[in-house]
């Protein structure tokens, strides 16, 4: 069995440095072929010479690629396309991966049953937790907690497959198709819907796949990320994306001017706790700021099924 471990990376040569160390070291087991592919995404930082450094004790098993077209979906997409193992997996240049997370993979493939599998996210901190942190938006930061049972993906799955802690059959991604580059963080934009539409389309198709809590990476956070600015605009970016994504398939539940009616409902109740704690002169911090990212997630939507325009 083939593993080609896709490592998308945009002017993070010191974080990848850690990265393919990780990749480099982590146990592998017989029976499983590593190869690792850094795709540089229009990088103008020392990220050539740093994968140039590893290639000689990977031993031929890791290749620079570099994709101009600017986007982790594109990035991800020509690592595909470039790689021919049985299983695709994908790791962040900002993660490490734990020594046993080849092991955990043949493990999960050698018994046949599975699509894909996904697993949490361990947070380094850069800086110390503020007290503001809430814990119902941890996503913002990549840290992803599932639980520690293994879990189908599904109904029963508190959340998503997420693309910096994955591994696909190579057959299943000929099935779905490859990542929506309309969806994908570029720039300034902090879109983040490549990876629920590509989780929503592996659903649709009856892929099966689990969380695995001990498939474990650890996940840089570095202190720019702990500030409520960054908080404001990723939630904003991702209400973007979801809006994207409900113009291309409309969702079930009831909508109202185009948006699900439980977005204007979390928003208002949220609005509705923060007067009640200014007026009693409450110190909830994680709270406040909780209901407060309700309403960037409502403003985001609305912004993206009506004003922002995708690409393709």
């Amino acid at each position: 069995m083939r593993l080609d471990v896709i490592v998308p990376t945009y002017n993070r040569h010191t974080l990848l440095d850690k990265t393919l160390c990780s990749l480099c070291r982590a146990d592998q087991p017989d029976g499983l072929e590593v190869r690792v592919t850094v795709v540089d995404n229009n990088s103008n930082d020392r990220t050539p010479d740093v994968v140039r450094r590893w290639q000689a004790a990977f031993d031929g098993r890791l290749d620079y690629l570099f994709e101009g077209r600017q986007g982790r979906s594109s990035a991800l997409n020509a690592g595909i396309r470039k790689t021919r193992g049985d299983l695709v997996g994908m790791i962040d240049d900002d993660e490490e991966i734990d020594a046993r997370w080849y092991a955990r993979v043949l493990a999960e493939f050698s018994e046949g049953a599975v699509d894909f599998i996904g697993g949490p996210y361990v947070p380094r901190w850069g800086a110390s937790p503020p007290d503001w942190l809430p814990m119902n938006y941890l996503g913002v930061i990549g840290w992803i907690d599932g639980g520690n049972q293994t879990v189908a993906y599904g109904e029963d799955y508190p959340g998503i497959l997420m693309g910096g802690n994955a591994v696909l059959t190579r057959a299943i991604l000929e099935r779905v198709g490859l990542y929506k580059t309309s969806l994908s963080r570029t720039g300034k934009r902090l879109l983040a819907g490549e990876d629920e539409d590509m989780y929503g389309r592996l659903l649709a198709v009856g892929a099966r796949g689990v969380y695995l809590p001990d498939l474990i990476i650890y996940h840089y956070v570095p202190p720019e990320r702990l500030t409520k600015q960054y908080f404001r605009r990723w939630c904003f970016w991702r209400g973007v994306s979801r809006g994207m994504l409900n113009k291309l398939q409309r969702s079930p539940e009831a909508h109202l001017f185009g948006v699900p009616r439980w977005l204007y409902g979390a928003a208002a109740r949220g609005l509705v706790r923060i007067g009640a704690r200014t007026v009693k002169l409450r110190h909830e911090p994680a709270a406040h700021f909780s209901d407060e990212l309700a309403v960037w997630d409502l403003a985001g939507f609305f912004y993206g099924k009506h004003f922002n325009k995708a690409a393709g």
